[in-house]
């Protein structure tokens, strides 16, 4: 097997594991919340998978982007938007400020999940601009 398809292989599981942590993520606000706080015990997990998953994707991200000599497709670019998208939604739905809302908290989880669905479809699909 070569570096690059290990590598990819790499980035889809730690993709499968950014996943699992939203699912968990999502699981925090609705389940055991206190004091528009998401559940301090689950919240520990939520984010060691999180970081993880998101430090995976973005090593190997950079890894790949390097391997195919920064020739990348249209769609690309896009992917980043909405890859972003995604890390500062998580940022606004589990920061810790008792300011926020629950109600604002599981609004930015839902925009965080449809990026994601939206950056997953983008990859599925792989549109052509012409």
């Amino acid at each position: 097997m070569d570096a690059h398809l290990a590598v990819k292989i790499v980035h889809m599981s730690s993709a499968t594991l950014l996943i699992i942590a939203i699912v968990i993520g999502l699981l925090t606000l609705y389940v055991g919340t206190q004091d528009n706080q998401p559940n301090p015990k689950l919240r520990k997990v939520f984010m060691a998978l999180q970081h993880l998953s998101l430090l995976l994707i973005i090593l190997t991200g950079v890894s790949l982007l390097v391997m195919n000599e920064f020739q990348v497709k249209p769609w690309f670019y896009a992917k980043m938007v909405l890859f972003l998208v995604v890390i500062s939604s998580l940022i606004k739905a589990f920061k810790k400020d008792a300011s926020i809302a629950l109600a604002q908290r599981r609004a930015g989880m839902f925009i965080g999940v449809v990026a994601l669905i939206a950056l997953f479809s983008l990859v599925i699909i792989k549109p052509v601009f012409s």
